[in-house]
């Protein structure tokens, strides 16, 4: 029996330059990068070189702990430059792209049985897609999944309108779905707004439990819809999945290729015309932002939201788990007289300026954090926006000083890193509570 979930703790962050709902057609480039950094946990093994020609979906390189994890390559071309940080770490396969897009194909059996789909998603690459929690890292194939869940909507800062992705495509989802649902026992859970009305392709999904949420941000987060629907028990294993990645195995399993298209929400007061671009994974921001990126002042352009998001420069390409990019403007200019004015302006979550009355008002924010790191001030903050039953601070002190049998605890399964980003927002002490977070999985993942 479905659920109707109402998140009350939380906060929705506007920001001016919200994407308009519609999707352009032009977001490509001519080179692409895949990143091992953007895969938490693998250590990635190269299994090309520079120089080699590769097709939309050849192997590029496997994670060394798990030898059949492999990732593939989003388009075809010839591999033009690795490049590597310190100690050689890998950072990115760039690939300069064909003018036309050439597949690898794969032979899809007529009746698949679950072990195949797996096989399958292996093989393609499109594993990497499938997560889990506890940790937040790409699902074990040898593990079965409890239950598996997806988020249609996203509530984060110039997120994604999934409902305008899915759009026409509800036979595709479905048919993405119906093969999602063999890889568990379980329950395929589907998550989709309680306050506003969804389309009609999450609202009619079929062999799915469906389950309203409504309320501010974080409600679209994956991990508070788990905590919200069946929480994470130890020794339990869930899998999660995006819209847009049920769509993307969907299309794997219908013509036998792997094509990374995705849609992207670009928008931010940066952006000239913020919109939604149909483009690849991978894509480089210089094509993505070309002759829609403003001038007028310095801005930061963020793969992702400004809440979890990772700051790259013009140069540099999407994440692959990025489905936004955000532009708003470099903070660290000095405001003259700032602390006398009233502060209309000025975002509040407390109520100290007077634009706490305009609820609706949206803002042009910056990324100044207007103060430093101090020790944690016990101030409740953190309870009015993170929407889990779990002492916060107490896990994050927790985990900083690697008291193992506490985290877990205070429920440091359920959680990964996103979950406290408006904890990060809104703290006195501007401590760092992702940072925090991810370190505290890597101790789990690495002792437990």
């Amino acid at each position: 029996m479905s659920k109707n979930i109402k998140i009350t703790r939380g906060f929705d962050i506007r920001l001016v330059g919200e994407p308009e709902k519609i999707i352009n057609n032009s977001g490509q480039s001519k080179t692409y990068a895949l990143k091992p950094t953007d895969f938490f946990g693998v250590v990635p093994k190269l299994m090309v070189k520079q120089g080699d020609e590769v097709k939309a979906g050849s192997p590029l390189f496997y994670d060394k702990k798990r030898p059949n994890i492999i990732f593939t390559s989003p388009v075809s071309g010839i591999v033009s430059e690795i490049v590597r940080g310190e100690k050689r770490k890998l950072l990115e396969i760039r690939i300069t792209a064909d003018s036309e897009i050439q597949y690898e194909k794969f032979e899809i059996p007529q009746k698949l049985e679950r072990q195949q789909i797996v096989e399958l998603l292996l093989k393609s690459g499109l594993w990497a897609f499938i997560r889990q929690r506890p940790y937040g890292i790409i699902a074990d194939p040898d593990d079965v999944p409890r239950d598996i869940f997806i988020s249609a909507f996203d509530s984060n800062p110039l997120g994604p309108d999934n409902d305008l992705i899915v759009h026409g495509q509800g036979e595709l989802f479905q048919f993405g779905l119906d093969l999602i649902k063999q890889l568990t026992p379980g329950k395929l859970h589907l998550s989709i707004r309680g306050d506003e009305k969804p389309s009609g392709v999450f609202r009619n999904a079929k062999n799915v439990e469906i389950h309203t949420f409504s309320g501010p941000h974080p409600a679209g987060n994956v991990g508070v819809q788990i905590h919200h629907i069946a929480p994470i028990c130890k020794g339990e294993v869930v899998w999660t999945l995006t819209p847009q990645d049920v769509l993307t195995i969907a299309k794997f399993f219908k013509t036998g290729t792997v094509d990374y298209t995705r849609v992207v929400a670009v928008g931010g007061s940066g952006i000239q015309s913020p919109k939604h671009f149909r483009t690849i994974a991978g894509v480089s921001m210089a094509a993505l932002l070309e002759n829609n990126l403003k001038n007028d002042r310095e801005y930061r352009i963020i793969s992702g939201s400004v809440l979890t998001g990772t700051k790259v420069d013009k140069n540099g390409y999407l994440g692959f788990y990025d489905y936004q990019v955000s532009v708003i403007p470099e903070g660290g200019q000095p405001e003259f007289l700032g602390w006398l004015l009233p502060g209309f302006n000025k975002f509040s979550l407390s109520g100290l300026f007077p634009s706490k009355l305009l609820p609706s008002r949206k803002y042009d924010l910056d990324t100044s954090m207007h103060g430093e790191e101090r020790p944690f001030v016990v101030s409740g903050q953190y309870e009015k926006v993170f929407p889990f039953d779990i002492y916060p601070v107490q896990l994050l002190k927790a985990i900083l000083v690697e008291d193992l049998e506490l985290m877990e605890k205070l429920g440091i399964y359920e959680v990964v890193p996103e979950d406290f980003a408006l904890c990060e927002v809104i703290c006195t002490s501007k401590i760092n509570s992702q940072e925090i977070v991810k370190k505290g999985i890597e101790l789990a993942i690495k002792e437990l």
